[in-house]
């Protein structure tokens, strides 16, 4: 019988003499930006994801597809450079999240920029079916294996197996490829996880570009902010808690159709 590979072997045999620090990071404080611009109130928000959906760009008039919104941080981010005939759909197939989205997007924002915001709860694997080479900018942040909330939940925590991450990575890759077909020639697509495991960020990248061809290929990515280190992987970056005063886990990859 094979034998169970345990989490802590599991994360060592990638992140090797360096797991145990990057292990205690995750354990201590979060970098938290008080995000205000445009907004009736602050919200906070993991320093390394604002500074993800900094890489999309201004957003001014175009429309944007934020594919897995909850709970709003990253919406309202997206939302402080709306032009005035540009348009948000944030989508959140969970009805709970999506309550939560909701409430956070009415609590943070004037009328006039939730006006020009659609919430809707659609599987976000599926969405590429229905609409097609439609939105300038798309932000997929997939459900992943969210390591830094496992470490802070036991009862999770006894949960995880390999299994698990393998499964997340191909939910990822689904979501993906169905955000590239909605996409607009021409426009770019924002690869979002709070994930450690290489399995749900290089290793997606890497099947969906393999898959999709020369339909699809990868940008550049610069980031430049003194208070975080970006580690370049092979299909994108990284922002980790144990080099970045406690900001991250964070993996983006940014591809154009």
């Amino acid at each position: 019988m094979k034998r169970i590979e345990t989490f802590d072997e599991f994360y060592s045999s990638w992140y090797s003499d360096r797991w145990p620090v990057l292990k205690s990071a995750l354990l201590g404080p979060v970098l938290s930006l008080p995000f205000q611009k445009e907004l009736k109130k602050p919200y906070f928000l993991n320093l390394a994801s604002y500074l993800a959906v900094q890489a999309l760009g201004e957003i001014g008039n175009r429309e944007v597809l934020d594919l897995c919104a909850a709970p709003g941080g990253k919406t309202l981010v997206l939302s402080s450079t709306l032009g005035p005939e540009g348009s948000i759909v944030a989508n959140e197939r969970s009805s709970a999240r999506r309550n939560r989205l909701k409430r956070v997007l009415e609590e943070h924002l004037p009328q006039e920029k939730l006006s020009r915001i659609r919430v809707t709860g659609y599987d976000a694997s599926r969405w590429g079916l229905y609409e097609q080479n439609r939105y300038d900018l798309i932000l997929l942040d997939v459900p992943c294996s969210s390591e830094r909330h496992l470490l802070e939940k036991p009862y999770y925590l006894k949960k995880w197996s390999t299994n698990r991450t393998r499964q997340l990575a191909q939910q990822a890759y689904a979501m993906t490829l169905s955000a590239l077909m909605a996409l607009k020639e021409g426009g770019n697509l924002l690869y979002c996880t709070c994930a450690l495991s290489p399995l749900e960020n290089d290793g997606v990248i890497e099947k969906v570009l393999k898959k999709k061809g020369k339909d699809v290929k990868l940008l550049s990515i610069e980031i430049k902010d003194s208070r975080v280190v970006t580690e370049p992987t092979r299909f994108g970056l990284q922002i980790l808690p144990d080099r970045s005063q406690g900001a991250g886990p964070l993996y983006i990859s940014l591809l154009t159709k």
